[in-house]
């Protein structure tokens, strides 16, 4: 690649998406418009934002590695995040909508109680520092590697530009970011797969090449067992994790919310297939890999194929897409912090003014801690390992019980913390313990199941007891009574507050337009720099500018 292009187009870009962040600071008027968009965002926005928070620099790295090593299975791993978006829109995201409620967190408070609501915090925030450290190790092997400079210095780097868009610009801000790299990862990927194709002499040429089995739809260790458990597993996720859960109250109906998920499943059912081919190709290519090498065929594939200036565009929109995911977490968990924490038990009158610092404050504290665990990662077995373990581990037990609490008139909180503990210890035990003391490993399916069947046949259990009982959860019913106080209390949201709320969104749609816009004229001096693809790239940039048109008349529509 000519690094010096590339380099500037890193640079250039980084800077135009930081103050494109900055430039919703003075949005935020209150937790409700910081947090939660007025809860006012547009569904298509907040599908799109979901998305992208759930894509990640981990999809090129733990997933290119699946496809790379075995293939089409890394396509039917993704599909079960389709699955878990339709079951999601269907049953979970209208009911979270329709409980009025601003987070996960505060509706856990309301219907289980404090004490369960205080220890899912203290547990939720310690696993999305896990989860979002092991995103920011991925893109910073990534952007490491293909800079040549040392991983734990770019880390840190990365880490607080992450922790700076998020910190100033709230929802919106992540939301922007969200669509922005949706638009440039996916013009990328659609140029890198006929140039991965014509390197690899040809589609003919590639299936005379490919690995015995390498279009199974399952392979290896990942099993229809696997497959079945990890579809389980991302009913829960994409339906009861505390960062989506917020896509789905930022709207402005149990509808709208469901449309979110919708559009979350249609994206998962098209994208695996364009995302894991240049990888699969790639092992024809280079069969060489092994091990953790695998972890950057992506990067390699993209390095040997993408004409001047383009590796620079993907390695920034691979960025800031791990960075939308991981300010996802950190707005959300500096959300349940501000709102449920400090707001709800160490200061309950405190302005907005004073929240909204505490809420800055929060998301750079977090921030740090997710930089630390990013950079243990490669001390324990690597992104594919440390991902699928985390999501055995902590999934079930925490996602399931308050997901089951939405529909449940009986569950207690008492029996969700039983639950939640005993079906954690049981996952550490198997996971961490059995394999050093007696050498006994379960599979990556078996290990799976355990994690997402085993609350789930809890949870039927304590239900068919309580219903032989007859009993009903007092959490229940006093929820249901702050419900109707609530209702018969609502106050009418002032005209000025809708005005507010209208700008913001009027904001965000013109900002979108312009980002486009911008990312066009990127690509159409690249396309003048470049004597590879030089007229695929100026086609993608001519739609690019298409799309601009569609966010800025849609602006224009709202009346404030």
């Amino acid at each position: 690649m000519n690094s010096a292009i590339d380099a500037s187009v890193i640079v250039i870009f980084s800077v135009f998406i930081m103050l494109v962040g900055f430039s919703f600071s003075g949005t935020g008027r209150n937790l409700k418009s910081f947090f939660a968009g007025g809860e006012a965002v547009p569904w298509s926005i907040g599908g799109l934002s979901l998305f992208m928070s759930f894509f990640s620099a981990g999809t090129f790295v733990a997933w290119g590695s699946i496809a790379y090593k075995y293939g089409w299975v890394a396509i039917t791993i993704q599909w079960t995040m389709c699955i878990g978006g339709l079951i999601t829109g269907v049953f979970l995201a209208p009911k979270w909508k329709a409980t009025g409620n601003l987070t996960a967190a505060e509706f856990i408070r309301e219907r289980l109680g404090e004490k369960v609501q205080k220890s899912y915090i203290y547990i939720f925030m310690l696993v999305s520092l896990f989860i979002k450290g092991s995103v920011l190790y991925s893109v910073a092997r990534l952007v490491g590697s293909s800079l040549d400079f040392p991983l734990v210095p770019v880390t840190i780097v990365l880490g607080i530009l992450m922790i700076a868009y998020t910190a100033v610009g709230g929802l919106w801000a992540v939301m922007v970011t969200d669509i922005l790299q949706f638009v440039i990862l996916t013009a990328a990927v659609l140029l890198i797969i006929p140039l991965v194709f014509q390197e690899a002499g040809g589609f003919s040429n590639f299936m005379a090449k490919k690995p015995e089995g390498f279009f199974d739809v399952v392979n290896g260790e990942y099993t229809w067992g696997f497959i079945a458990a990890f579809a389980i597993y991302h009913i829960f996720y994409i339906g009861g994790n505390w960062t989506f859960v917020q896509r789905y109250t930022s709207v402005d109906t149990p509808r709208s919310a469901g449309k979110v998920a919708y559009l979350f499943a249609a994206l998962y059912l098209i994208s695996p297939i364009l995302w894991m081919l240049p990888p699969m190709v790639y092992q024809t290519i280079n069969p060489t890999l092994t091990g953790l090498e695998t972890e950057n065929a992506y990067l390699m594939v993209c390095k040997q194929v993408l004409p001047a200036g383009l590796m620079g565009l993907i390695l920034t929109g691979m960025y800031f897409s791990t960075s939308a995911s991981a300010n996802t977490a950190l707005n959300v968990v500096s959300a349940v912090f501000t709102n449920d924490i400090y707001k709800g038990s160490i200061n309950p009158n405190a302005s907005d003014k004073k929240l909204m610092k505490v809420a800055r404050t929060s998301s750079w504290l977090f921030g740090f801690g997710m930089i630390a665990i990013a950079l243990i990662v490669p001390y324990i077995g690597g992104i594919v390992e440390f991902t699928l373990s985390i999501g055995a581990i902590t999934g079930g037990p925490l996602l399931a019980p308050p997901i089951w609490a939405l529909f449940s008139k009986r569950l207690t909180g008492k029996a969700t913390l039983l639950i939640t503990i005993v079906s954690l210890l049981v996952n550490l035990l198997f996971k961490m313990i059995l394999p050093f003391v007696i050498d006994y490993k379960l599979s990556r399916g078996n290990e799976m199941l355990l994690g997402v069947l085993l609350p789930a046949i809890l949870l039927v259990i304590y239900e068919l007891y309580a219903a032989s009982k007859g009993s009903i959860s007092l959490e229940y019913a006093d929820m249901q009574q702050r419900k109707l106080r609530r209702k018969q209390e609502a106050v009418a949201v002032s005209e000025e507050e809708l005005s507010a709320v209208r700008r913001q969104n009027k904001f965000g749609l013109r900002i979108i337009a312009f980002s486009l816009a911008f990312t066009a004229v990127l690509l159409y001096v690249l396309s003048a720099l470049t004597t590879k693809a030089s007229g695929m790239v100026a086609g993608i940039a001519t739609v690019i500018l298409v799309l601009a048109l569609i966010p800025w008349f849609n602006s224009r529509k709202i009346k404030v």
